[in-house]
């Protein structure tokens, strides 16, 4: 899985409205310069969120965005869908279509458990958690599990 800019930095902006004031929008500007993203980038971002009901806007002086909904309902998962689509993507196919044969077989079932644990985490993790920096128990358990040696890539 691969994890794009475009995916990281809508988290990020995500994030940030999850822990602001619910009753108050917070300006693009303001979300960008706080978490590091281009402007232009978190504008198309945001115009996919919204499309998606995840963030609403309003304009004017007070104008900016918000969730659209308690940030304990929208998980990580639905973020990433609203900006990239299937949250594991495999030639654009179902795993069952792959038509695995032979010394292969066995790789289904690998995409399978990816697929199944991928979505297990995203979907358990919501922006409360973040907001919070209370991560479900489940979930710091197995972070705690990554080698740090590894980390020297950026790769997952």
């Amino acid at each position: 899985m691969r994890v794009s800019a475009k995916a990281d930095y809508a988290l990020r902006g995500m994030a940030e409205l999850a822990c602001r004031d619910a009753g108050h929008p917070v300006k693009a500007e303001q979300i960008a310069e706080s978490q590091g993203i281009p402007l232009k980038f978190l504008l198309v971002i945001m115009s996919q969120l919204k499309r998606a009901r995840l963030v609403r806007s309003s304009r004017g002086s007070d104008g900016g965005y918000s969730l659209s909904r308690p940030s304990a309902q929208i998980t990580l998962a639905d973020v990433l869908r609203a900006v990239e689509g299937p949250l594991v993507d495999l030639h654009d196919s179902r795993i069952g279509e792959l038509g695995y044969r032979g010394a292969a077989k066995p790789l289904l079932e690998v995409w399978m458990a990816v697929r199944i644990n991928v979505r297990t985490i995203l979907e358990t993790v919501t922006l409360a958690d973040i907001a919070s920096g209370q991560l479900p128990g489940e979930i710091s358990s197995i972070a705690r599990t990554y080698p740090p040696a590894r980390d020297s890539s950026n790769s997952i």
